[in-house]
C-alpha cells in the first residue's frame, strides 16, 4: 500500500484527535481536503461564515465599539489569490473575498458554500465558491422574462415595470434593483444534470428558474399579484413564501419540464400584511416548515427618515408536515436559524456558534436605506429565550448587504 493509500485508512478517533488540535475554522478546510476518505470521516458539518462586503473604514469610535472593530474588521483583500481572514467575536466568523472592494458585485444569495453574485456593469450572474474559487455561469439578467429587449442606442433596458406596464430603465439603474435573492437545489458541478436555481426578480418580485445548460430564465406563470419575499428548495420541492404570507409550492419534475405550483397553506391566522414585515421560509430536519416574520421600525420615528429601518422582533410559524394550518412556535429548541440573503436555513449550533434557540440575521435593507446621514446596520443575533438583540457591525458600511455563506467539506470535492 502506498504513502497515500496509508493515510486514507487513518482510523477515526486519531483523525479526531488531529481535529482537535485545529482551533481555527480556515485549518479544517485543508484538513477535510486530504482526501475523500478523510472528508467522509470528518463529516459533512456546515460553518456559517459572514461575507463583508466593506465600502469604506470607519474614521472613529467610541470605547466600547473600538475594541469590537478591531477584532471583527476584515481588510480590503488587493491581490488575485484568495485572502481568508477568519476572526472570531462569541462565535460569528467572517471571510473577505478577493475583488469585493470594487463596488461592481453584488451578492445575491448563498447556498451549499457557494455564492451567487452579479455584476452590475455587465449584468453577468455567476456562481462562485469562496473557498475553491471554482465558478459557473448563470444566464444574464436581460435574460429574465420581464426584459423585452435592450436599446444600445439609449444604454436602458425596455421592460415590465412595477404596474405590470412597459417601461424604460437605465442599464446600471436595473441592474442594481433586478433581483431581490437567488436560491439553488445543490452545490453546482458539471455531472449534475438536475441542477437548478430560482430567483425572485422585478419590482413585482415573480419568481424565475433556471434549469441546466438553458439559455434564459423562465416565469413562473403566476398571476401578477404574486410578490414573494422568500424561497427555499425543500425535500425535492420548492417552497416560497409571499408578501401575503402564503405558502406557495411548485412541483419541478413534471412530465413537461415546466414547473408548475399553487397555494400550498394560507397565512397563519390573524396574521395581517405590512410594508413593516419580511417573511422568510426554513425547511425543518423533521419535515416541519418554519416561517420567520421579522418586523421593522422607524429608528426616528418620521415619516420623512422612513427608510432608516431597524428589526424590532420576530414571529416564528410552523406547518407541520402534511397539515395546511401554520402554529405560533416560541422556541427553535437546541436550532438556531440564519437569514438573509442566504438560502434560509436551520441548522444545530456548532463549537463556532454558541448555544441555541437564536435566530441570526443580515441586513437586507441596505441598499434601501438612508445616503444623507449614516445609516445603522441591522445586523445581529436574537435570543428567544430573553427576546434579546445582539447588534453586530451597526456602523460599518457594506456597498451590499453582507451574507452567510455555509461552508461544507463535502461540497469542495
Amino acid at each position: 500500500m502506498g504513502e497515500t493509500g496509508r493515510w486514507a485508512v487513518i482510523y477515526p478517533d486519531m483523525l479526531n484527535e488531529i481535529k482537535k488540535r485545529f482551533h481555527s475554522f480556515k485549518d479544517h478546510i485543508p484538513l477535510g481536503l486530504v482526501c475523500k476518505e478523510w472528508n467522509l470521516k470528518l463529516g459533512s458539518n456546515e460553518i456559517p461564515w459572514l461575507i463583508l462586503p466593506e465600502e469604506t473604514l470607519k474614521a472613529s469610535f467610541d470605547e466600547e465599539e473600538e475594541e469590537i472593530y478591531s477584532l471583527m474588521h476584515l481588510p480590503v483583500a488587493d491581490e488575485d489569490a484568495l485572502e481568508t481572514k477568519v476572526l472570531e467575536e462569541n462565535g460569528v466568523y467572517h471571510v473577505m473575498l478577493p475583488d469585493m472592494q470594487m463596488l461592481d458585485i453584488f451578492i445575491r444569495g448563498s447556498c451549499y458554500g457557494w455564492l451567487i453574485t452579479l455584476t452590475i456593469s455587465q449584468g453577468k450572474m455567476q456562481m462562485l465558491n469562496p473557498f475553491t474559487k471554482m465558478h459557473f455561469d448563470l444566464p444574464p439578467l436581460s435574460t429574465f422574462p420581464n426584459i423585452i429587449e435592450y436599446s444600445h442606442e439609449y444604454d436602458e433596458y425596455i421592460m415590465w415595470d412595477f404596474k405590470d406596464k412597459i417601461s424604460r430603465l437605465e442599464r446600471d439603474r436595473m441592474h442594481r434593483v433586478q433581483i431581490w435573492k437567488v436560491v439553488i437545489n445543490s452545490a453546482p458541478n458539471n455531472d449534475n444534470k438536475d441542477f437548478m436555481a430560482v430567483a425572485i426578480y422585478g419590482q413585482l418580485r415573480r419568481l424565475a428558474f433556471y434549469k441546466r445548460n438553458n439559455k434564459r430564465w423562465s416565469w413562473s406563470g403566476l398571476t401578477t399579484d404574486t410578490r414573494f419575499e422568500d424561497v427555499i428548495f425543500f425535500k425535492e420541492k420548492i417552497y416560497a413564501v409571499d408578501f401575503d404570507g402564503q405558502l406557495h409550492k411548485f412541483d419541478t419534475n413534471t412530465e413537461s419540464g415546466t414547473v408548475v405550483g399553487g397555494i400550498h397553506a394560507p397565512p397563519p391566522i390573524g396574521y395581517t400584511t405590512s410594508p413593516y414585515k419580511l417573511k422568510y421560509v426554513i425547511g425543518c430536519a423533521n419535515g416541519n416548515i418554519l416561517m420567520l416574520v421579522r418586523h421593522y421600525a422607524s429608528l426616528r420615528g418620521t415619516e420623512k427618515e422612513h427608510k432608516e429601518l431597524e428589526t424590532m422582533k420576530f414571529e416564528i410559524y410552523e406547518l407541520r408536515k402534511g397539515s395546511k394550518k401554520w402554529s405560533r412556535l416560541h422556541s427553535l429548541g437546541n436550532y438556531v436559524v440564519l437569514i438573509g440573503f442566504n438560502s434560509s436555513v436551520q441548522m444545530l449550533p456548532t463549537n463556532f456558534l454558541g448555544k441555541g434557540n437564536q435566530i441570526y440575521y443580515t441586513d437586507n435593507l441596505i441598499e434601501l436605506k438612508s445616503t444623507d446621514f449614516a445609516s445603522t446596520r441591522d445586523m445581529g443575533i436574537f435570543d428567544l429565550k430573553d427576546t434579546s438583540f445582539r447588534r453586530i457591525l451597526r456602523d460599518v458600511k457594506f456597498f451590499c448587504p453582507p451574507v452567510w455563506c455555509f461552508h461544507c467539506l463535502s461540497s469542495l470535492m
